[in-house]
């Protein structure tokens, strides 16, 4: 690719650079969007080979992808090679970090979980003391989570609650199957709401961007996407001080490229961004950018079977279907040992059940799971990482990747907080389930190691003073008026919530605000 000028550079295509792309194509703004993967044919290149034909029969080849516990033999050519772009961090302070190159980034992946975030998380520090509030709330981003949960067909019913705020709902009138209406009453003794979860539906069995955002883009024709390019850094005129466009290679030529542009929009992926920015020594007047490292704790969770669905006895109306109990700790009580809150991922099961909840082998192991079988009701903890700016990110100068850039090191902990939270939530589900009266057959109460939640957030975060924050609350760099920073690195808290509806919204409120500022000439 030529040195050439464009409207805006957008480094990403996921999400958050596919919700940019659209809005600015859309108002007649020509953007350039940098990848560093291939483009891919959704339908042809998920087709799965039959485990008898992989070398290691669908398990994970020894060594490989490590810190990807969601790898194995029949997706392994999704995941960034820890080889090819390794990060590092302390060996007793083990960190996954869980990438994708390929164009639509990792949104082609998402869990499709789609919440907004509340004022418990906007407003938290009014709520409990501890940390930062954002410089936003609720009813600014509401206005733009309707428009999202608009494209993306976001499936939910309205339950009223301020901590679980209501959207723009395809309604779910469906009934509760009699195990989940079991819970619910058992729930409702203990003063603990069980709703209907809340999903995007998408279009023809995906809601990425590469099919609800991008095909918009391209249509405008002001969108030109070249993948397969690895942003080395972020150009600054030396005479305005201004993002002026980035230095590129080619990920397989390893030729050298470069692109210049009036706007800078990064939109990565949380540590990309930062670590581009920390790599091109921008937007970091603060002293902020890397800190403040947050994601969601996953892990903890309750395994059960309803006796009465046992020995062939399911039946759709008492088995299936899946239920959220959203955060009710630290709402109008205070939890004795933990601030915040956490949420529980609900389902009942007529499927098979998992050996490893039964301490049986052979022939003893094989009439368990016989019997168990369709009776299976499980519970999986989502809980809110506090921000502090001890958990952080920096360049490591001693390794760099296959293009010679250096990489990250990871500097994250859970601390107390998340411990007792996990406890906390373990223990009120088997609460729950033996009121309901399921036999509780596993819990766990160990956190997953950070950063295996995929929710990588803060690290570049917004606020309304430059000294304590790198963005401001448009998501505009304090530091360089035309440089953009929409991806989850923005993020000031993160909650228990999947952070997917306020990445897209926050991008979207940043799109307008960036073309408003570019047709009236401020960048």
């Amino acid at each position: 690719m030529p040195e050439e000028n464009v409207d805006v550079l957008i480094v990403g295509s996921g999400h958050s650079g596919g919700m940019v792309a659209k809005i600015l194509t859309e108002k007649g703004i020509s953007c350039v969007m940098l990848n560093a993967g291939p483009i891919v044919d959704y339908q042809k290149d998920r087709e799965l080979k039959p485990a008898h034909e992989l070398p290691y029969r669908g398990f994970k080849m020894p060594g490989r992808l490590p810190h990807v516990f969601q790898a194995n033999e029949f997706n392994a050519n999704t995941w960034v090679d820890e080889k090819e772009v390794p990060y590092t961090f302390n060996q007793d302070q083990p960190y996954n970090w869980v990438r994708v190159r390929l164009f639509g980034g990792r949104s082609l992946f998402w869990a499709r979980q789609s919440f907004r975030l509340s004022n418990y998380e906007f407003k938290a520090k009014d709520h409990d003391g501890f940390g930062t509030n954002w410089p936003i709330d609720l009813s600014d981003l509401a206005p733009y989570y309707s428009r999202v949960e608009g494209i993306f067909r976001v499936s939910g019913h309205p339950d009223g609650l301020p901590q679980y705020p209501d959207g723009n709902f395809v309604v779910d009138d469906s009934p509760w199957s009699g195990s989940m209406q079991r819970f619910i009453a058992a729930g409702k003794k203990m003063n603990v709401p069980v709703c209907k979860p809340r999903s995007a539906m998408g279009r023809d069995g995906l809601a990425s961007s590469i099919n609800l955002l991008l095909p918009d883009a391209f249509a405008t024709g002001k969108l030109t996407a070249v993948p397969n390019v690895v942003v080395r850094e972020i150009t600054v005129d030396k005479n305005t001080g201004l993002a002026n466009g980035a230095n590129f290679v080619d990920r397989h030529s390893r030729r050298e490229m470069s692109v210049k542009a009036k706007v800078v929009v990064l939109a990565a992926g949380c540590l990309e961004s930062t670590r581009l920015l920390l790599n091109s020594k921008l937007a970091n007047s603060s002293g902020v950018l890397g800190h403040y490292l947050i994601d969601n704790i996953y892990g903890p969770g309750v395994v059960c079977s309803v006796p009465e669905a046992r020995d062939g006895k399911a039946t759709a109306d008492l088995m299936g279907g899946g239920a959220l109990i959203p955060r009710f700790r630290n709402i109008n009580t205070k939890a004795p040992n933990f601030i915040r809150g956490y949420a529980l991922n609900v389902w009942s099961s007529d499927r098979p059940m998992d050996s490893r909840n039964f301490a049986a082998y052979g022939v003893e192991l094989q009439k368990k799971l016989d019997s168990y079988y369709g009776s299976g009701f499980s519970m999986s903890m989502m809980g809110e990482v506090l921000s502090r700016y001890e958990n952080h990110v920096s360049i490591d100068k001693n390794v760099v990747d296959a293009w010679e850039i250096p990489v990250l090191h990871v500097d994250a902990k859970y601390s107390d907080n998340e411990f007792n939270m996990s406890r906390d939530a373990v223990d009120t589900g088997v609460a729950m389930a033996e009121a309901a009266g399921f036999e509780v057959l596993s819990k766990n109460y160990e956190p997953n190691p950070p950063g295996y939640s995929i929710h990588e957030l803060g690290t570049s975060r917004m606020g309304d003073d430059p000294k304590t924050s790198v963005l401001n609350k448009w998501n505009q760099s304090h530091d360089i008026k035309n440089l953009y920073v929409v991806d989850a690195s923005s993020f000031v808290s993160g909650g228990w919530q999947n952070p997917t509806m306020t990445i897209l919204s926050l991008s979207m409120r940043a799109s307008e605000h960036l073309a408003e500022q570019m047709r009236q000439g401020n960048v």
